[in-house]
């Protein structure tokens, strides 16, 4: 096999940190998955533990028992750590970066892998990795903090960017301003005055505020009715409320595509 394209990950990682993304994937994903002549899911970067890449697998399970998920590292030492917990052909490790290993899976998630890269290199490995996604298939890039309580990331296909989704653990929450911390490395640098991520960020956290008032019902209650002010403000909120009362919200990449370009 050729040099795997990327560079080594930190490798941080921990038991539930990407339970709210692979939760969306199974919601969200999970008809294509189901749809698939070949279920295969891809893991690039699972780090230092396969422990996120096992959970990703039980979880898809649930939608499509014979899901197969390949996780992938670019560092051959943390692929042959990982084989122990290899269960083929539902589970399996490899060597492999951007270019997928020469796969062609439905799903892929890529979860803290571009995050100590240059926002100028987000397109370049984008676009490597959209061109070996399955027909239909579907990248899930972004980040998301130690414990997986704030979390970011972009759905692309073929063609590019679909949406952005925000997701939080209420219960813990002080503010969505937090959130900017973790969005994904195409928009981390864009949440300055005048950028859209910007605006939707100032929207959801002044909503936030004004609806401090609900929390006595529950942090969820205070969620629901700040993401419907963000909705009756104009914002194209894509997400249904089952999805709200998680701490999601959904929009389309349109609405927080970069005002200008990276580098500029």
């Amino acid at each position: 096999m050729s040099r795997p394209l990327g560079a080594i990950t930190r490798g941080t990682t921990g038991p539930n940190r990407l339970r709210r993304v692979d939760n969306w994937i199974a919601v969200h994903l999970g008809g294509r998955l189901r749809g698939a002549d070949d279920p295969l899911v891809v893991d690039l970067g699972y780090g230092a533990s396969p422990v996120t890449a096992v959970e990703l697998r039980s979880r898809l399970a649930r939608v499509r028992p014979d899901v197969r998920v390949v996780g992938l590292e670019i560092d051959p030492s943390r692929v042959a750590a990982a084989q122990p917990m290899a269960d083929p052909p539902g589970l399996q490790f490899r060597r492999g970066g951007f270019e997928l290993a020469g796969l062609r899976p439905v799903v892929v998630r890529a979860m803290n892998v571009l995050r100590q890269y240059d926002e100028s290199e987000v397109e370049g490995a984008w676009a490597a990795m959209r061109h070996r996604l399955a027909p239909g298939g579907v990248l899930v890039e972004g980040t998301c903090d130690e414990l997986g309580r704030l979390a970011a990331w972009v759905a692309l296909d073929a063609d590019g960017p679909l949406s952005l989704t925000l997701a939080a653990a209420l219960s813990t929450l002080d503010t969505p301003a937090t959130l900017a911390e973790r969005l994904p490395k195409a928009l981390i640098h864009r949440n300055v005055p005048g950028e859209p991520v910007h605006a939707l960020i100032r929207a959801l956290d002044e909503a936030w505020r004004a609806n401090a008032p609900y929390s006595s019902f529950g942090p969820r209650q205070r969620w629901r009715r700040s993401v419907e002010a963000v909705r009756a403000a104009g914002w194209p909120v894509l997400n249904r409320p089952s999805r709200w009362r998680l701490g999601e919200i959904s929009v389309p990449w349109s609405a927080v595509s970069p005002a200008s370009p990276s580098g500029s």
